[in-house]
């Protein structure tokens, strides 16, 4: 069974055929919100809120650790994320789909280990690649399949939020190799490495980046919206065919 985190533009995820939801309780406190279980074209998934549900949980109180142990208790075969993202480098343009395949951390004060309680180990976890290839690799396919296209690689900048970055600050992070900068890829990248879940992300620019492009003054939010609803639409297409949809397609009226 996969599980699927959704952040913001996804907060629901429309084609799970939903049977039914599970709260559960974790050593690390209570998960973002209630796992939603279902079917996505006959196939078991697994769906939660990274924000919770009506979107109050900001990225650096978000409890990943109960999140992840929560669907690791239910024993998820993989774990897709989908996030937003500003596009930094300059090929990037919003709407963009990206599968990012390497990961600066940048914020501090997160709970970013099961291994810190008393007593327990001092145990290290090889993360030179933080993302798994065979996932990954499956979710690049199923939009090849779909004619959907996204841009494979990208160093994805993890900051603290939940204010956004300073036009320096990405120039910072542009000289340091990040492409896309967000606020949840760690610690929930690592976290799954320490509990052996395959962990995946998709990445949806949902604007250039400070100083960058059309936010070369400023981010305008009211523009988001429309770009995190269409780009969403192909996610959820892409999520159908690797869940185990072969027929999966877009919603009617929707380009790619």
């Amino acid at each position: 069974m996969l599980a699927i985190i959704g952040g913001s533009g996804l907060t629901t995820l429309s084609n799970l055929d939903v049977s039914h939801r599970e709260v559960v309780r974790t050593p690390f406190g209570e998960p973002s919100g209630a796992l939603v279980f279902g079917q996505i074209c006959g196939k078991p998934a697994v769906f939660l809120p990274r924000h919770g549900y009506g979107h109050s949980i900001p990225p650096h109180m978000v409890n990943y650790r109960a999140n992840l142990w929560a669907l690791h208790h239910h024993e998820v075969t993989g774990i897709i994320s989908v996030a937003s993202v500003g596009g930094i480098r300059a090929d990037l343009q919003p709407g963009d789909i990206v599968l990012p395949d390497q990961i600066i951390e940048l914020h501090l004060g997160r709970k970013s280990t099961f291994f810190d309680g008393v007593g327990s180990p001092v145990t290290h976890v090889d993360f030179t690649e933080p993302y798994d290839a065979d996932l990954s690799r499956r979710i690049a396919e199923a939009a090849s399949g779909l004619s959907i296209p996204v841009k494979i690689g990208s160093v994805y900048a993890a900051t603290q939020g939940p204010r956004l970055e300073t036009a320096a600050e990405i120039n910072r992070l542009e000289r340091d190799g990040a492409d896309i900068v967000g606020m949840t890829g760690m610690p929930e990248a690592v976290l799954a490495r320490e509990l052996g879940v395959p962990y995946a992300a998709i990445s949806v620019i949902a604007n250039h980046a400070a100083g960058r492009g059309s936010s070369a003054n400023g981010i305008h939010f009211e523009s988001l919206e429309h770009v995190l609803h269409e780009a969403m639409g192909r996610v959820r297409a892409v999520i159908e065919r690797v869940v185990g949809c072969q027929d999966a397609c877009l919603p009617l009226g929707m380009s790619v």
